[in-house]
């Protein structure tokens, strides 16, 4: 992309914000790289902090524009780390195996039981999909979408100009630099590589021997994630909620 041409675009990116806003939103990017580089999601948010009344952490019908909402649970206390799901993510969308590239990741945390004994809590962890991403916001090439058709935040590869702003941007730090194709990349559900091709799970969903990450569209009230979502009297949060970014990937425990 000519970056000459770019003055002349109109975008949706943090130019266009009220000029408080736009610091904030920045000063909230970089404040959470700080933050990650020493420590992760889990050491930021317990779940009790996490947690908020189901009226507010999940969509209601009609809320959105989407044709389809896709969107994930994650029951939090079946994960046992075995890592199937990493390996299915990074052989089905050809992630870079470094250390510092996946498109999903799964967080340990040590705590301590009321008997006194150290258990572990393994957190899976991935680009949230919100419905108010900070990534679509700050991005100067509108390179990070939010498609009206899934719901998925998506990326345009060719626009990306590698200035990583949505990697400071992303709460979740769920966002990684490509070398290979010079571009930010993260998960996208799947949706090149499964689901747009008549797929209805993700690789990783579909890869976990312990029906861990349930996928599916919150408009289907015939489909799992509908179901759990709306269950009486469970449980459900969501990651960072402070932040007003409004994601897609719900965590419970049953």
């Amino acid at each position: 992309m000519d970056i000459k041409k770019l003055s002349k675009k109109k975008n949706e990116g943090v130019t266009s914000l009220p000029s408080e806003e736009r610091r904030k939103f920045l000063k909230m990017g970089f404040a959470v790289t700080g933050v990650f580089l020493g420590g992760s999601v889990l050491s930021l948010t317990s779940v009790q902090e996490a947690q908020g009344q189901r009226a507010d952490v999940v969509p209601t019908e009609g809320q959105y524009p989407f044709e389809k909402h896709y969107a994930m649970v994650i029951r939090q206390d079946r994960c046992v780390d075995c890592e199937r799901c990493l390996v299915a993510c990074r052989e089905t969308n050809h992630v870079p195996n470094h250390h510092d590239t996946w498109r999903t990741t799964i967080q340990e945390k040590l705590t301590i039981s009321k008997e006194g004994f150290k258990e572990a809590i393994f957190r899976p962890v991935l680009c949230n999909q919100c419905n108010r991403p900070p990534c679509v916001r700050v991005c100067p090439t509108r390179a990070t979408y939010k498609d009206k058709k899934t719901g998925i935040v998506m990326m345009d590869y060719k626009k990306c100009i590698g200035c990583k702003t949505c990697m400071s941007a992303c709460p979740y730090n769920a966002r990684y630099f490509n070398h290979d194709r010079y571009a930010v990349d993260k998960c996208n559900f799947c949706y090149d590589t499964r689901i747009s091709k008549g797929e209805t799970e993700t690789a990783c969903s579909a890869a976990c021997p312990a029906q861990v990450r349930i996928f599916g569209d919150l408009l289907d009230k015939s489909g799992k994630v509908y179901g759990y979502l709306h269950t009486p009297d469970k449980t459900i949060w969501v990651l960072r909620p402070e932040t007003g970014a409004l994601p897609n990937v719900f965590y419970t425990n049953f």
